[in-house]
């Protein structure tokens, strides 16, 4: 009985402090096991940092994670981020957000060169052709999710039918929509705030895990702490580091050359990822595939496909589409396009993802330092309803794309595909199937269909 309590009772002393090294070999472990999606990524943060060794408290822990929330960018990633910073300074929370994503960066290259080069081989092209249904209905689920979160009352419901037709009838651009959601919100907040207060925050748990090294009481570290001097420090680096890049791409390749144009393109994209990766790809698309011409509608959606398929954040999409635009635009010759390629992919990697960092570096102290919630809940409720319809146009485009090919409304429909969709769609809302499971499931079937047939 006493063994019992003393296995159930929360430890009060907090555990030994952590190494650098220690935490180096976490963060690499979690950039190669953090499947499922922001959802997926946290939960596994949660259980190990929290629950298991104790290296931050659960409240201190959603704390960091209601900021992320707030930020564009991918809130796995940025929490991770987060959490290095706090646990060991600058180079902490860098190293933290780097391994969070580079194991998925070299597996996306790598099969991005598999499916450029064999592409067209019977068994990955009937691999491909069953997992693009899978797509259709991960993004439907995905607008599902979200929107059972967030369209709580009429307003917000309202919001997302608008967003739909904007995008879906009048192709304005996503920037636009994201804009317009955010200023609804921030009037709604002021005149009409029963309708806009319900946010997309995270509960905090009630359950004690034990003392933790960060506690809810632990002071703030003082390279924590907010300073002016230190923000505007922040600031000039991240733009430094920014302008120098881009620079350095410019004086190379001129503004309209292909690797100056993925800078800028990515650095606005990055800027615009309220809502997770499934917001921003729509905007993706129109720049990628309708205006740069990096790669066809096809392409982009088994660039999805294999994402769905790797660790680390879904945004990581965007390496897939570097690879290929270095690939079709062969900056360095039609005898270097490998080269071409893994250029394009860091190069667009590396804008996508430095925003974040330097969010989270300027913005964590001054979060640390107030601990107090965060005033954004109004504008970005609004924007996550925006962002419903934003998914749902995006899940039509697939399903267009997927189940009419190219033979356009009027063709015949592929109802081996539109089958499957439905399959999967139903074991993900019905059985709860994993991601993974439904991937590898329906990649396994049109092969064999494609084999048969």
């Amino acid at each position: 009985m006493d063994d019992s309590k003393k296995v159930t009772t929360p430890l009060s002393n907090p555990p030994a402090q952590v190494k650098f090294s220690e935490a180096f070999f976490y963060w690499l472990k979690l950039g190669l096991i953090s499947f499922g999606g922001p959802a997926g990524q946290i939960a596994i943060m949660h259980h190990d940092l929290v629950e298991k060794k104790r290296w931050i408290s659960d409240q201190r822990f959603l704390h960091a994670l209601n900021y992320c929330m707030v930020l564009p960018g991918p809130e796995g990633q940025q929490l991770a981020t987060y959490i290095g910073w706090l646990m060991h300074k600058t180079w902490g929370g860098i190293v933290a957000g780097v391994l969070f994503v580079l194991p998925s960066f070299f597996i996306l290259v790598g099969l991005a060169y598999v499916y450029l080069m064999y592409g067209t081989v019977h068994t990955i092209a009937g691999l491909l052709y069953g997992i693009k249904p899978a797509v259709v209905a991960i993004v439907l689920f995905a607008a599902y999710r979200i929107g059972s979160r967030a369209l709580k009352n009429n307003v917000m419901w309202f919001i997302a039918a608008l967003s739909f037709l904007a995008i879906f009838a009048f192709q304005m651009p996503f920037p636009l929509i994201v804009i317009l959601a955010g200023l609804a919100g921030s009037l709604g907040g002021r005149f009409l705030p029963t309708y806009f207060n319900a946010g997309i925050g995270h509960n905090a748990s009630s359950t004690q895990y034990g003392a933790a090294l960060i506690d809810n009481d632990t002071p703030t570290p003082d390279h924590a702490l907010f300073s002016y001097r230190k923000a505007a420090k922040i600031t000039l680096i991240g733009l430094a580091i920014w302008i120098a890049v881009m620079g350095v791409l410019m004086v190379s390749y001129g503004w309209t050359g292909a690797y100056t144009q993925m800078g800028w393109f990515f650095t606005k994209a990055a800027l615009l990822t309220f809502g997770g990766a499934y917001a921003v790809l729509p905007y993706v698309f129109q720049g990628a595939v309708e205006h740069y011409h990096w790669l066809t509608a096809t392409q982009m959606i088994d660039g999805l496909a294999l994402g769905e398929t790797t660790p680390g954040p879904l945004i990581m999409v965007v390496t897939f589409v570097g690879f290929v635009g270095g690939w079709v635009s062969q900056v360095f010759g039609a005898h270097s396009v490998f080269l071409s390629a893994i250029v394009g992919a860091m190069i667009v990697t590396f804008f996508t993802f430095l925003p974040s960092f330097i969010f989270i570096l300027l913005g964590g102290p001054f979060i640390e330092t107030t601990h107090g919630n965060i005033k954004f809940t109004a504008p970005l409720s609004a924007i996550t309803a925006a962002v419903v319809g934003v998914i749902l146009n995006l899940a039509l485009f697939f399903a267009y794309h997927v189940f009419w090919h190219e033979s356009g409304w009027n063709g015949p429909v592929d109802w081996f595909s539109l089958i499957l969709a439905l399959l999967a769609l139903t074991a993900i809302l019905r059985f709860k199937v994993g991601v993974i499971p439904i991937i590898l499931g329906c990649g396994v079937i049109g092969m064999l269909w494609k084999l048969v047939n």
